[in-house]
C-alpha cells in the first residue's frame, strides 16, 4: 500500500455551486451549495442576484483545490464577484494550486463574471480554467484581472508558475478561447515588449451581447493606450488592459466596468 506524503494532502479545498432562476418578475437564488473553505454571499437586495465568493483559506498555495459553478436560469439575472483580491502563494516543489470554474447563461440571461484581481506573489504556482456555456440569447461578460507581484512593495516574479484558459462557447459553437502560460523567471518575460512591455497588470475583457457592436468605439475611448479592443464577429467584444501596477489597471478597468455592466458594478469593487 502506498503511504501518502505531505505533497498528498492538499491545504484546502473548497467548492461552490450557485444559480439563479426568474420569478415573478424578479431574480432569486436558485440552487446553492457550498464547502470547505469556499463560500457564498449575498450582500444586497437589487434587481438581480449578486453573489459574492469568500475564500475562507486566505489564498491559494500548492496542493490547493477550489471549484465554481454558477449559472443563471432562463431570464434571470447573476452577477458574481470576489470579496477581495484572490491571492496566489508560494508553492512547495512539486505542488500546484488549482481553480476551476463553470458559468451556464440560459435563454434570455445575464451573467456577469466580475472576480477581482488574482494577486500572484513569488514562488507561487497556480493553474486556471474557466469554461462558459452560453445559450444563443444569453448576454454575458467576463472580466479577469493578474497582478504579477505587487511592484509598490517591489516584488518580482523570479520563480513562479501561472497558467490560464479560458474557453467560452455559445450553444456549444466556440466563440473565444485563450491562454497563457508563464513560469519561470516570469519578470523578465513580462518585460519582453511582444509580450508585456515592462507590465505587471493584466486583465481580460469579454462581453457578449447584441449592443456590444456599438461600444467598440467608446471602450476604446475609455482604454486608450492601455490596451487594445476588437469585434471578434458581431456582439462578441474583447479586450485585453496592461498596467504598470494594480491601481493603474483599476483605473482604466473601472470605467469600462460601469459601461459593460450597466453601472451595476459589484459594491466591493469600489471598497
Amino acid at each position: 500500500m502506498r503511504i501518502a506524503t505531505p505533497l498528498d494532502q492538499p491545504r484546502a479545498i473548497g467548492a461552490v455551486r450557485v444559480s439563479a432562476k426568474y420569478r415573478d418578475g424578479g431574480s432569486h437564488i436558485g440552487d446553492l451549495r457550498q464547502s470547505g473553505a469556499l463560500r457564498v454571499l449575498f450582500p444586497r437586495l437589487t434587481d438581480h442576484v449578486e453573489a459574492v465568493l469568500i475564500n475562507t483559506a486566505g489564498g491559494i498555495t500548492g496542493g490547493d483545490r477550489f471549484s465554481i459553478d454558477a449559472g443563471a436560469g432562463e431570464n434571470a439575472r447573476l452577477s458574481l464577484t470576489t470579496q477581495a483580491a484572490e491571492r496566489a502563494y508560494r508553492a512547495q516543489v512539486g505542488q500546484t494550486g488549482t481553480l476551476k470554474t463553470r458559468l451556464t447563461a440560459a435563454e434570455g440571461s445575464v451573467l456577469h463574471w466580475l472576480p477581482q484581481e488574482t494577486i500572484l506573489y513569488e514562488g507561487a504556482a497556480l493553474q486556471r480554467s474557466l469554461r462558459a456555456d452560453l445559450a444563443p440569447g444569453a448576454r454575458f461578460v467576463m472580466v479577469e484581472p493578474v497582478l504579477f507581484g505587487r511592484r509598490a512593495m517591489g516584488e518580482e516574479l523570479r520563480d513562479a508558475s501561472f497558467t490560464d484558459r479560458v474557453d467560452i462557447r455559445r450553444a456549444g459553437v466556440p466563440l473565444y478561447r485563450d491562454g497563457v502560460s508563464l513560469s519561470g523567471d516570469i519578470a523578465a518575460q513580462l518585460d519582453r515588449p511582444a509580450i508585456a512591455g515592462g507590465a505587471r497588470a493584466m486583465a481580460s475583457l469579454v462581453w457578449v451581447a447584441p449592443e456590444a457592436d456599438g461600444a467598440l468605439d467608446p471602450l476604446r475611448d475609455l482604454i486608450g493606450d492601455s490596451g487594445g479592443v476588437s469585434l471578434l464577429r458581431p456582439g462578441i467584444l474583447v479586450a485585453r488592459l496592461l498596467a504598470e501596477d494594480g491601481y493603474a489597471l483599476r483605473r482604466a478597468l473601472l470605467p469600462c466596468l460601469d459601461r459593460l455592466t450597466g453601472n451595476t458594478l459589484p459594491q466591493s469593487w469600489r471598497l
